[in-house]
């Protein structure tokens, strides 16, 4: 039995009206309140979406209502008004607009609130300070956080509470759509920072830390949401102590882990047993970032809301998918970290493997979490194994450009002399089912490219007996149509298409229909982090992987990386800035493939 309390439901619905509040984003419309019966006493908790009854937003009328089981029930008879009213009678709980529901969040029907409290275990960190902390402040500025939240710094260092809001302040910024009182906001979010050292492996201060957390809970109904944001050989430790000495008594205990999930199928099967014998499998929220981002959430609508793509989407129209990462820049003094992982462990096997599972995915009964993430396993069990001549890596070297000397991956100090380890990796996947049988996926990243971007390319096939073949000239690959969906940075979507340049004569030009995101629309995108540490306080899991999810990823790449390893396979070396390795082009080549980010436009 583990030890950390997880929170049940039952399937109680939520009614909400069609005019939230200003204050209410439409991303949450669907939230929903349920009690727990597994717990002591009745809890009241903000639960998954789609876990309850929704109500469709594409309707926007109050007639028709998206059952839990997804059908369709009508509310335009007296008697179906009269059953609700039945229910509510019998102590179901409904909530008739956004408002009330948001203030009813904090409240078990019976006078007791609920209070989440949110712990950063590592808190002195890059990582908490850069993103964590910031994420939390824009979810505070923007409303989204409940009325009676602490957060609280856990960490090894010595440091007060003052210290420790000193700290957050210097990464807090007010860019969440430039409205005024930030700096009022900002000292009323830092109110409720405070801080805590101790040992990741002591029970003893982890119960200190329970102890400080209860009097800010103030006997309301403790919600608590750990974040480990410490290397992995740390992830067990905490979440013993955690679980014996600093869990919820009377409301859920979620604990948020930060990639990478082990080094190879081995390590990470490991990990998750052991986080297993303290935690449920739905308390564990296994972190992805890259899942959180604006486009990627936005891949499943374009594809399933959208009649021009979904017909398009298989191996009869698309040619080739491309999912392209790039950064402009080296390790940069984390190299004792990275050298331990490499590019296909830190981005390839996670980031990329999961964006090409949501592309890829067959239709989900729903929007259900667990439709999905099934969806998703599918498609990685469906993948064929990969190939060693599938797979160029490569490792930068010292480059002088414009007066200025780059240094190479092994000139950082963290860094073994004669590391193997690479620093760009390409490689071709195929899916091994009747949508996509024989269209090469290729991915690649790198570090000290030439240029910093995340992308998903979709090449399309020729047209068969192109009238126009003899305007375009022998290069089809220019004239073929492309669907890009740039992730970061820049957001944007467009399409390529053929068109005729304006005048007398018949000459084609390559042209984009453009959906760029700042143009488009006014408000700032919220960083991923935003996105899943709301979600974690939800409990809405779509973004967060699964074990099982996990195993298939693993069971994917560990093959390939061993044998990389065993055989002390030689990275190809290239400059700092430049495109990366010649090999990754003729690797492309070898499917008729030519990458999509050295086109003619760049």
């Amino acid at each position: 039995m583990a030890a950390l309390s997880s929170a049940r439901c039952c399937s109680q619905p939520c009614a909400y009206s069609h005019s939230p509040s200003p204050s209410t984003s439409t991303r949450r419309q669907h939230q929903s309140l349920a009690f727990s019966s597994s717990l002591s006493g009745p809890q009241l908790f903000v639960s998954s979406k789609a876990k309850f009854l929704r109500q469709s937003q594409r309707d926007n009328h109050q007639n028709v209502v998206l059952m839990q089981d997804g059908a369709v029930a009508t509310k335009a008879t007296p008697s179906v008004k009269e059953s609700s009213l039945k229910k509510l009678e019998n102590g179901l709980l409904s909530v008739t607009s956004s408002e009330d529901c948001k203030d009813a969040a904090v409240s078990d029907g019976n006078g007791n609130e609920s209070t989440v409290s949110i712990t950063v275990v590592g808190a002195s960190g890059d990582l908490a300070k850069k993103k964590i902390f910031p994420a939390l402040f824009a979810l505070y500025y923007e409303g989204f956080l409940p009325k009676h939240f602490t957060v609280y710094g856990y960490a090894r260092s010595k440091m007060t509470d003052a210290e420790l809001r000193d700290m957050v302040s210097r990464t807090l910024t007010c860019r969440i759509d430039q409205r005024e009182n930030c700096s009022e906001k900002m000292d009323q979010f830092l109110k409720r920072c405070f801080y805590h050292s101790g040992q990741y492996d002591s029970q003893e201060n982890f119960a200190q830390l329970d102890k400080k957390l209860k009097e800010h809970e103030a006997e309301r109904i403790s919600n608590r949401l750990f974040y480990l944001s410490v290397p992995p050989n740390i992830f067990i430790d905490a979440v013993r102590c955690a679980s014996s000495s600093a869990s919820s008594s009377n409301g859920w205990t979620r604990v948020i882990v930060e990639k990478p999930f082990g080094r190879d199928s081995e390590s990470s099967a490991a990990l998750t047993k052991s986080l297993k014998q303290y935690l449920e499998e739905d308390q564990i929220f296994r972190i992805d970032h890259y899942l959180g981002k604006e486009l990627v959430e936005n891949l499943s609508v374009l594809r399933f809301s959208n009649l021009i793509f979904e017909p398009l989407w298989s191996r009869q129209y698309i040619r080739n998918v491309q999912l392209i990462f790039s950064e402009d820049f080296g390790t940069e003094g984390r190299g004792g970290y990275f050298d331990h992982y490499g590019i296909i462990r830190d981005i390839m096997q996670n980031h990329l493997l999961q964006i090409l599972a949501l592309f890829a995915m067959e239709t989900p009964v729903s929007l259900d979490v667990e439709d999905i993430r099934n969806e998703k396993v599918k498609v990685l069990r469906s993948m064929r194994p990969i190939q060693l001549e599938d797979v160029v890596i490569g490792q930068y070297k010292s480059h002088t450009k414009g007066g200025i000397t780059y240094p190479g991956y092994t000139d950082d100090k963290t860094v073994p002399p004669n590391s193997l380890t690479p620093t760009f990796a390409a490689a071709a996947l195929f899916i091994n089912n009747a949508r996509w049988d024989g269209v090469p996926f290729l991915m690649k990243a790198g570090k000290a490219l030439h240029t910093k971007r995340a992308e998903i390319r979709v090449q399309f096939r020729h047209v068969p007996g192109n009238l126009y073949n003899r305007n375009i000239g022998t290069d089809l690959d220019q004239a073929t149509n492309e669907l890009v969906i740039r992730v970061q940075p820049d957001e944007a979507i467009y399409l390529k298409i053929n068109n005729k340049v304006p005048g007398l004569g018949m000459r084609l030009d390559r042209s984009n229909l453009n959906l760029h995101y700042a143009a488009r629309y006014s408000k700032e995108i919220p960083d991923a982090y935003e996105r899943l540490l709301l979600d974690a306080i939800e409990g809405e899991r779509r973004l967060f992987i699964r074990s099982d999810e996990l195993d298939a990823a693993w069971s994917l790449f560990t093959p390939v990386l061993k044998e990389l390893e065993e055989r002390k396979t030689l990275p190809e070396y290239y400059p700092y800035g430049s495109r990366g390795p010649v090999g990754a082009h003729y690797l492309a080549a070898r499917y008729n493939v030519r990458w999509g980010d050295v086109g003619i436009e760049h």
